[in-house]
């Protein structure tokens, strides 16, 4: 079974990624490394996670905006190789979180993203990662998500 075909038991369908709101490019490849720039919860053109956690967004509401952030950045990803079976291994995630003072769960937050990607891809989604909180997030958002991924 391909990745994308396993996504879509799933029952998610990728998106057609969303353009650049800035002087950035969505995917950079330089050898068989890709770097994914960083990508919100969006989907349907609409913010899903919004505001800090835990007060203004719950933990389980993050943890599923980090999950769609990996979908934009499998949809980034499709867009720039053309298929998904090209991915040879996540490297690295870099996760930030919008967090109230105090909160100090932000791998929690992020496990939504890495879970998500081991069952989709295996030992080869496992990865790398960094856990940040932020005061604040590109158009209030919950979570951003950055990738680098290994390719063939």
């Amino acid at each position: 079974m391909t990745i994308e075909e396993k996504i879509k038991e799933m029952g998610i369908d990728l998106p057609t990624p969303p353009q650049p709101v800035g002087s950035y490019i969505p995917v950079v490849q330089t050898g068989n490394l890709c770097f994914v720039s960083g990508q919100l919860p969006i989907k349907d053109g609409r913010l899903t996670a919004v505001g800090s956690v835990p007060n203004t967004c719950s933990i389980e509401d993050a943890r599923e905006g980090a999950k769609l952030c990996v979908i934009n950045i499998l949809a980034q990803l499709k867009a720039h190789l053309g298929s998904l079976d090209r991915i040879k291994r996540f490297v690295r995630l870099n996760g930030f979180v919008q967090s109230d003072i105090g909160f100090i769960k932000q791998p929690d937050v992020l496990n939504g993203a890495s879970d998500f990607i081991v069952e989709i891809l295996g030992d080869k989604g496992r990865h790398t990662r960094t856990a940040i909180g932020a005061s604040e997030l590109p158009i209030n958002a919950t979570v951003e998500l950055d990738a680098i991924v290994e390719v063939e």
